[in-house]
């Protein structure tokens, strides 16, 4: 079982987090749900839609990969949420979810994107806001 005992340092400058989630947000301005969703549906942004399907009726192809992301503000918490946004590797080693919010240890990163989150803490926060909507 790979659910740490101890705190685990997630990135540099990033809250500790406990073993299972992250309950400190990444930015001291709150999420926005609205503009979380529109990053979640964005296929240039997170790219969420390639594995996750979801509440958008809009969107025609949506995947079939991960759980789908419809109720997941009631299957975990913020805390919980932000945890997996942030490096689901943490939770789940063999995920093929990409850390949003990473950049350490990552290996076959193109040069242009070294160093670089795919998502900013408040982005990342955004979508955290978005899911915890999601109540089913």
């Amino acid at each position: 079982m790979r659910r740490l005992l101890a705190l685990l340092l997630l990135a540099p400058g990033v809250a500790w987090a406990q073993a299972d989630s992250m309950p400190q947000p990444l930015t001291s301005e709150p999420g926005d749900p609205v503009r979380g969703r529109a990053i979640v549906a964005n296929r240039t942004v997170g790219l969420c839609l390639l594995c996750h399907s979801g509440p958008f009726p809009e969107e025609r192809f949506q995947g079939n990969l991960a759980p789908s992301l419809a109720g997941a503000g009631g299957r975990s918490t913020p805390a919980q949420l932000r945890l997996r946004i942030v490096d689901a590797a943490r939770l789940n080693p063999d995920t093929i979810m990409p850390p949003y919010f990473r950049v350490d240890g990552l290996t076959r990163v193109a040069k242009n994107f070294q160093g670089k989150t795919i998502l900013s803490a408040q982005q990342v926060e955004d979508v955290v806001a978005w899911l915890a909507t999601l109540k089913d």
